[in-house]
């Protein structure tokens, strides 16, 4: 884990681990908004659980054979568990996988876990099932965990990671500890955009993440800023013409290949509510240190409530649109129309 996003959630750790392995619960559920480091807060628990020399604060020592092997992505005692992605859909995969729904977690990847879970250690310590995005195992995957967590061994821990925790089983949350995740304070998150690389307009960019500074990272990483100022601006000020105003998304979206189709959707859609709350309360959520757009007081509250709403049908599908420039001259008509000034 890099030092600034180990510093990021130092406090929990310390709690968590106030009183040694030894009092550690074999599931833990690690629950909160995306963007808040818990991936890495449980990749580097696990490489403490599985460290043969770790320090007195319980920090894996990085050169013992298990860290090496846990570095090099071999360790025979850990598992790694996360949604299976579009491969299996893939020229030469088998019909049946084909028909897998991708982006989620199978019951085929929980049921291989059984051998390692009940079969035994090959360094003779601790193992390790990190698991991720949990909330996207389908059913049957769920029951298949919850059945493995019932009787685990001694020596094996599960480190659930999930960013929507209500989309688990009520039985499977109460098999694990939860841990919570919070926001951090701004003064924090600012500080670790800091240590990052990423101090200009940083308040800018943790009010649009929802306060998340490791998605405000990850946006840095993938090159999305430019994009999402691109975006912003083109709503402040939008062209009237909804097919011209698609044709600039389009542009937008053909220069910055990291940011796609659901991204400007999503984009769109915070603006959208934003412009509501500013109408009905005066604040606002996540544009707060962008230019306001002017005129603010003719637009009509319920118009921008009910584009927020035209718009999640369009979300849900903008991963595999049929034909993605129909699409966003649809999603620029229901936009500039909710940015019409309400007639009096």
């Amino acid at each position: 884990m890099q030092p600034y996003i180990y510093k990021l959630n130092i406090k929990l750790r310390t709690q968590l681990l106030a009183q040694g392995f030894e009092r550690l619960p074999h599931a833990l559920l690690l629950a909160g908004p995306a963007g808040l480091g818990k991936r890495e807060f449980a990749e580097n628990l696990a490489a403490s659980l599985l460290c043969e020399a770790s320090t007195p604060e319980f920090d894996a020592c990085g050169t013992c054979p298990s860290c090496r092997w846990l570095t090099a992505g071999n360790h025979p005692d850990f598992r790694r568990i996360a949604p299976a992605g579009d491969e299996d859909a893939e020229e030469g995969a088998t019909e049946k996988a084909k028909k897998r729904s991708p982006g989620s977690i199978r019951i085929d990847q929980i049921r291989e876990l059984e051998d390692f879970v009940f079969v035994g250690s090959h360094r003779q310590a601790n193992r390790v099932v990190l698991l991720t995005e949990a909330e996207s195992m389908n059913p049957a995957a769920a029951n298949a965990l919850l059945k493995i967590l019932e009787e685990p061994p001694s020596s094996v821990y599960f480190l659930i990671v999930s960013s929507n925790i209500k989309n688990l089983l009520p039985t499977l949350r109460s098999r694990c500890r939860v841990v919570s995740f919070t926001t951090p304070e701004k003064a924090v998150a600012a500080e670790f955009l800091g240590a990052a690389g990423l101090e200009k307009q940083a308040t800018r960019y943790l009010a649009l993440a929802g306060g998340a500074p490791l998605q405000v990272m990850q946006w840095k990483n993938e090159g999305q800023l430019t994009a999402i100022d691109a975006l912003v601006e083109s709503l402040i000020a939008p062209l009237s013409d909804p097919i011209q105003l698609a044709a600039r998304w389009d542009a937008l979206l053909k220069n910055e290949n990291a940011f796609r189709l659901e991204h400007l959707v999503t984009g769109i859609q915070r603006w959208l509510f934003d412009l509501a709350l500013e109408r009905m309360s005066g604040e606002v959520h996540y544009h707060g240190d962008w230019p306001r757009p002017k005129d603010i007081a003719a637009l009509d509250p319920l118009a921008l409530l009910a584009a927020w709403r035209e718009l999640l049908p369009l979300r849900r599908s903008a991963r595999h649109p049929l034909n993605p420039l129909l699409f966003m001259e649809t999603l620029a008509f229901y936009t500039l129309r909710a940015l019409r000034p309400a007639t009096r």
